[in-house]
């Protein structure tokens, strides 16, 4: 206990943020709440419902961006907080600690923009939340947007118990694309695992590199929007089922084959090339009998996986005291 509290420690001298919730009365409150330059923390006290007694915070950089820079901080003994290997610029590490029975929410008050890598430095983002027993830890961030010649690395690392929830959004965007940029940028990489009880349970990697035989926007086409969504642990069981039934029902009417000649609609034409659905879903269960469900969307619009994250995790209102990513 007392290598795994030097640990423990150890990661948050090194960070430039650190988050602790724990219940105070009957209710979850943000006990610890450090940040310093270039991140921001907020815990405001009035985020949801106070009957859900949830804690918010909302993840802010000075100048509304992460920038390529020469600033390094010191790698920590902790393998969530590992820098990469990659020439850096700004780095922004946080911890996150969620005690037993507690409901927390993480998010964002923008897109996170990353700005154009200055002599081939990566930025950087690197979370590692251990969320407690009984608890619910929501990451509901706005994408990531990676502007012309950026270079950007994250890795997000979340430590459970069999009965821990955790979900995890995890999603970006082509760039300034209403503006023509489209996956104009250098490197991107996001890392996500689960440790459960300190046992890999869900692994997952994304990668987008430029390539001297196809570039990125060669191989995304006109989608502009990448997404990832995480639903772990029995309190979220119902809306795992719930996006799995919906998704496969909608995805059944997008994909359906063109009806074939002779049929009750042969005298409509079909096209040579059917025009590829605006937005595409799969559902995949992991873990022991399925504990968890990752959903992938890939999509043309901001707005239209804004609007899927709207629908399917609005069952997390009672939780959290309010809808993630609510109408404007």
């Amino acid at each position: 206990m007392e290598a795994e509290a030097a640990m423990a420690a150890a990661a948050a001298a090194a960070a430039t943020g650190a988050v602790r919730v724990e219940k105070v009365r009957g209710r979850s409150a943000v006990t610890r709440c450090f940040a310093k330059y270039p991140l921001k923390l907020i815990a405001p006290s009035k985020a949801g419902r106070a009957s859900s007694g949830a804690a918010w915070l909302y993840a802010i950089t000075y100048g509304g961006g992460i920038v390529s820079v020469s600033r390094r901080i010191a790698s920590s003994s902790s393998p969530g907080l590992q820098s990469t290997n990659q020439p850096t610029g700004d780095i922004i590490s946080c911890t996150v600690a969620v005690g037993d029975g507690c409901a927390a929410a993480m998010t964002t008050q923008a897109s996170t923009k990353v700005y154009k890598a200055v002599d081939s430095k990566c930025s950087e983002q690197v979370l590692e939340a251990r969320v407690g027993e009984d608890a619910l830890f929501a990451l509901i961030p706005d994408p990531v947007t990676c502007f012309s010649m950026a270079r950007y690395h994250q890795k997000q690392v979340f430590h459970v118990f069999p009965n821990s929830n955790l979900v995890v959004v995890d999603w970006f965007t082509s760039g300034r694309y209403e503006s023509g940029e489209k996956w104009n940028f250098s490197f991107y990489k996001s890392i996500n695992h689960i440790l459960l009880e300190d046992q890999p349970l869900f692994i997952d990697s994304v990668l987008l590199e430029q390539s001297s035989n196809f570039s990125i926007a060669d191989r995304m086409q006109e989608y502009n929007v990448v997404a990832m969504v995480i639903l772990l642990g029995p309190k979220l069981k119902h809306t795992q089922d719930q996006m799995q039934d919906e998704v496969k029902k909608m995805m059944s009417v997008q994909l359906r084959p063109p009806t074939s000649a002779g049929g009750r609609y042969s005298t409509r034409s079909q096209p040579l090339h059917p025009q590829r659905p605006p937005i595409i879903a799969s559902c995949s269960p992991f873990g022991r009998m399925g504990t968890g469900m990752v959903a992938r969307i890939t999509a043309v619009s901001t707005e239209s996986v804004y609007s899927f994250l709207r629908h399917h995790l609005a069952a997390l209102e009672p939780f959290l005291g309010a809808c993630p990513y609510p109408a404007s």
